[in-house]
């Protein structure tokens, strides 16, 4: 005995029962009852009608078998290199006493700071240098349009 499936519900057609609906791009809907073919000509979402089989299967309804319950990862942490690092390194900066750490970091920071003011003094020097030089040639500041041999702007004149 062959059994058809309801377009709309979902449900079981048995030989001898239901609606057969041909549209017409010759698609070919088979329902059950005439409350299923209502809905369906109505363009009803069957998803949203409670007592068909799509709804019943969207809102796990019914379903029978006892869905064991899934059994969460717990992560393990593992401790791995860095680039520019290998894993002992890291490990011995790890275990280093704070106090030891902290006079590391100040040294640190006073070569840093010792360096910048050496690398400032420098370029005192040389800006300091280059005006003494400029002052000695008396050489006039031209703009880059000027430089290009544009006109020079004309003065602005109150009346």
């Amino acid at each position: 005995m062959r059994t058809e499936i309801d377009s709309f519900s979902g449900n079981r057609i048995y030989p001898g029962r239901g609606k057969l609906y041909v549209r017409g791009d010759s698609k070919v809907f088979r329902f059950i009852s005439s409350k299923s073919a209502s809905l369906f000509l109505q363009r009803k979402n069957p998803r949203r009608i409670a007592w068909t089989v799509l709804y019943r299967r969207m809102h796990k309804k019914g379903v029978t078998e006892e869905v064991s319950k899934k059994r969460t990862r717990r992560t393990v942490k593992h401790q791995r290199a860095i680039v520019g690092a290998s894993l002992e390194v890291i490990k011995e900066k790890r275990s280093i006493r704070p106090e030891a750490r902290k006079a590391a970091r100040s040294e640190s920071i006073a070569l840093a700071k010792e360096k910048k003011r050496a690398e400032d003094a420098k370029k005192k020097a040389e800006k300091a240098k280059l005006a003494a030089a400029g002052k000695t040639t008396a050489a006039a500041k031209f703009s880059k349009q000027q430089m290009k041999g544009a006109a020079p702007k004309v003065a602005a004149h109150s009346r």
